[in-house]
């Protein structure tokens, strides 16, 4: 047997950095070691650091917690004990999931039992230090104390490859523990095998019921050394008399010796084992792990070059900003195998194609709002095949996702938001569907009908919730018949807008009047004694008690939100909601109120998600995230600016807690990102973006097509932080908006910065 030792520096490999830097001119600057991969694994910002390519299929990272909200990764940076490694991952969700097929590499005794009155660690997980870990795009390394085992994982985009050195002195032999019942927040595992291929490869399945009320997945693993197997398949009971049913294998590995490296690789499949070893065979046919890395990192410096921003600037201003755009793209993931196959909505294996692959996690409540607004900026190809995606999974489903799990409707959130993100592709000349099957598609997900949806029923109900029959019934959602139904009405009315301007590019004059009508709905809501969007009571009276800081989460008339947050939700028709608050002083002032508000919330259970609080300007959760921009709908653009610029200061910053919410699938980023380059999207459906100010003083977005677009704010510095004039490609902006098309065709746009609040477009 050929061993292979291997010693590690804990600091960046220098020679990994230079084998991914002479790819190309674009890609020879290492814009990876800008990222922080901790950033958000702290406070609430849920997510994790381990070793990915973009929008990879499979996420091996490192498990520290199993219970509670802030476990909703697996990974939690105050946490000082580490389970082992699970396979997949979701990134920065409010909701938990995945955590499947956990690995520990061990010395000796292989501590497995007691494990089910355990709070959050398992019994053989070992103690760890942040002095001793690095996370960086495409690696993740670490030193478990327990064991004296340096582990180490890359990744390419379906095959996971570990690389464990053990100790120099060993008391007792080298073994591995893979355990099927591990899951995040202790998922109902309904069935699970393991089962070994020959001595050097197993495999196994399971499938659990949680968030995806079915998410089966395939494993195949392959280790460079024999091992010998004992399997744990066993029912025990814990300290309440529950039982609990086990499922894992004990390895041992009887001719590693003290210092040799073991090397596995692991794929994931939903289709079967097959689809996970052809992943293997078809990605990784050897354990070349230097090679691996360097490959996942020159992936992340092609995906971080599309945006340069030179290394004069703020060093930790880099980092938040490459994270951020690093964060981009860990969601949606790749769904297809090596061979084409995939699992379908209808929960049956298709062939697809490897050149069209599906994919999944789709967090469409969040994602809607400023990341498919990005990606048509950077990359509309790949936003283009994401809503491919997102079409066929209706046609096998029943109906479009609203949060797409592992192809399982989740039901989770409320809104029709694809609706939105097909029209935006289609207004700005993006999409490769056929507009008419995507506005029907879309009807289909704002009509109440419950019937053939492959779903079960519990799930189908939040799917199809009352509020949209009494929408379309009656043309408003009575607070009495449905709960959310202020959220719920303000959502629907803007997807409902969005589908009018999907109707008007299929030529389908019809539905395009009935969504129009349907898109000023909104109007119902607002209450001009309060001026706030209230509840209305079946018999139109106003729902009492009101308060616009009260939040009963998920049970009031709101969605993780107060009135305050949600009074604003009229992104498509603004200059409507300024006439209902009274004219361009009475919004702005309004506005004001927001944002000079108390912070304070009350109500019998505040919603965890109300966080990044300005006032009463939320920034930790969607809904407010356009908020900033409406001062430049009423004359005032110098608030938008200083807004812009105290979130980026106060909200985003380099450290483990420095998001301030959930990361929600590149959501949280993707804000940064457009707002850094002194842009954002109020309506995606409408192709042009509201003017801020960038976030640095120059940068280079590299369009399509070999396009660039150079952004200058002139004279930016920590006092000039107001815009006095903007030009794009010389000539001046008349007012404080850009068409996509101007700005996707590149150019200059230019900023003459300054340190007093200007009209700037008078």
């Amino acid at each position: 047997m050929n061993k292979t030792r291997h010693i590690v520096s804990f600091a960046i490999v220098a020679a990994v950095v230079a084998a991914c830097g002479s790819v190309s001119d674009k890609t020879a600057r290492d814009y990876a070691s800008f990222v922080n991969p901790m950033i958000g694994t702290g406070g609430h910002g849920h997510t994790f650091p381990g070793a990915v390519t973009p929008h990879g299929m499979i996420q091996p990272s490192p498990d520290t917690r199993i219970d509670g909200w802030d476990a909703c990764s697996g990974y939690y940076y105050a946490d000082s004990l580490i389970n082992g490694f699970s396979q997949t991952h979701v990134s920065g969700t409010g909701c938990a999931d995945y955590g499947d097929v956990l690995i520990m590499p061990t010395v000796g005794l292989k501590e497995i039992d007691n494990q089910v009155d355990t709070l959050q660690n398992l019994p053989y997980a070992s103690g760890f230090s942040h002095e001793r870990e690095i996370a960086e795009p495409g690696y993740y390394s670490v030193m478990l104390d327990r064991y004296g085992i340096l582990a180490e994982s890359t990744a390419s985009d379906r095959v996971a490859l570990y690389r464990f050195t053990f100790p120099e002195a060993m008391d007792g032999e080298a073994g591995m523990i893979i355990d099927m019942d591990y899951s995040i927040q202790r998922q109902q595992n309904l069935t699970m095998d393991i089962h070994a291929i020959s001595d050097t490869e197993i495999a196994g399945y399971k499938m659990t019921k949680y968030w995806a009320f079915d998410q089966g997945i395939y494993f195949y693993a392959k280790f460079s050394e024999p091992f010998k197997i004992e399997y744990v398949t066993d029912t025990i009971v814990n300290s309440k008399g529950e039982p609990y049913a086990r499922c894992k294998a004990l390895l041992t590995f009887p001719e590693i010796k003290e210092g040799d490296s073991l090397f596995a690789k692991i794929a994931v499949s939903a289709v079967d084992e097959d689809g996970a070893k052809g992943n293997v065979e078809a990605e990784m046919p050897g354990f070349d792990f230097d090679a691996t890395r360097a490959e996942a990192r020159k992936k992340w410096n092609q995906w971080l070059s599309k945006i340069e921003v030179p290394d004069t600037e703020n060093e930790d201003d880099l980092t938040v900003f490459y994270t951020a755009l690093y964060h981009t793209a860990i969601a949606p993931n790749l769904f297809t195998d090596a061979d084409g196959r995939y699992l379908g909505m209808d929960r049956k294996p298709k062939q697809g194609s490897t050149a069209d692959p599906v994919y999944t996690i789709f967090s469409t409540w969040d994602t809607f709002r400023a990341l498919h607004p990005l990606l048509t900026v950077i990359d509309p190809q790949l936003n283009d095949a994401f809503l491919r995606s997102l079409l066929l999974k209706a046609k096998e489903g029943g109906i479009l996702p609203m949060w797409e799990l592992a192809s399982n409707y989740t039901g989770t959130m409320i809104g029709y938001h694809t609706a939105a993100m097909f029209a935006d592709a289609v207004a700005k000349g993006q999409n490769s569907f056929d507009p008419k099957e995507a506005l029907m598609a879309s009807v289909r997900a704002a009509e109440y009908d419950p019937e053939g949806i492959v779903a079960p029923p519990a799930v189908v109900a939040c799917l199809m919730p009352q509020a949209k029959y009494y929408k379309n019934k009656i043309g408003w959602i009575p607070s009495d018949k449905d709960h959310e139904s202020v959220a719920k009405a303000l959502e629907y009315a803007y997807d409902d807008w969005a589908i009018a301007r999907l109707a008007d590019a299929a030529g389908e004059t019809a539905i395009q009047v009935r969504y129009d009508s349907l898109g000023k709905a909104y109007r119902h809501y607002f209450d001009p004694s309060t001026r706030f969007m209230r509840g209305k009571m079946s018999d139109g009276r106003w729902r009492e008690p009101f308060n616009p800081r009260s939040s009963n989460h998920r049970n009031d008339d709101y969605c993780e939100g107060t009135a305050w947050q949600w009074t604003w939700f009229v992104p498509h028709d603004v200059d409507g909601l300024v006439q209902l608050m009274g004219g361009n002083d009475a919004f702005a002032g309004k506005l004001d109120s927001l944002f000079n508000a108390p912070s304070e919330l009350e109500g019998d259970l505040v919603s965890a998600d109300i966080t990044g609080l300005i006032g009463q300007y939320a920034h930790g959760n969607e809904p407010s995230h356009h908020v900033t921009h409406l001062y430049n709908y009423v004359g005032q653009p110098w608030k938008t600016q200083e807004l812009v610029g105290r979130i980026f200061r106060e909200q985003y910053r380099n450290d483990p807690d420095g998001l301030s919410g959930n990361e929600d699938c590149g959501q949280m980023s993707a804000w940064l990102v457009l707002n850094a380059m002194g842009i954002y999207q109020v309506a995606p459906g409408n192709p042009v973006y509201s003017v801020g100010r960038p976030l640095f003083g120059k940068m280079t977005v590299n369009l399509p097509e070999g396009k660039k677009l150079d952004i200058e704010a002139k004279g930016l510095s920590d006092s000039n932080i107001y815009v006095k004039s903007v030009t794009f490609n010389g000539k001046r902006l008349v007012s404080p908006f850009i068409s996509h098309e101007d700005f996707a065709g590149g150019g200059n746009l230019t900023f003459d910065m300054t340190d007093k609040p200007s009209e700037t477009y008078k």
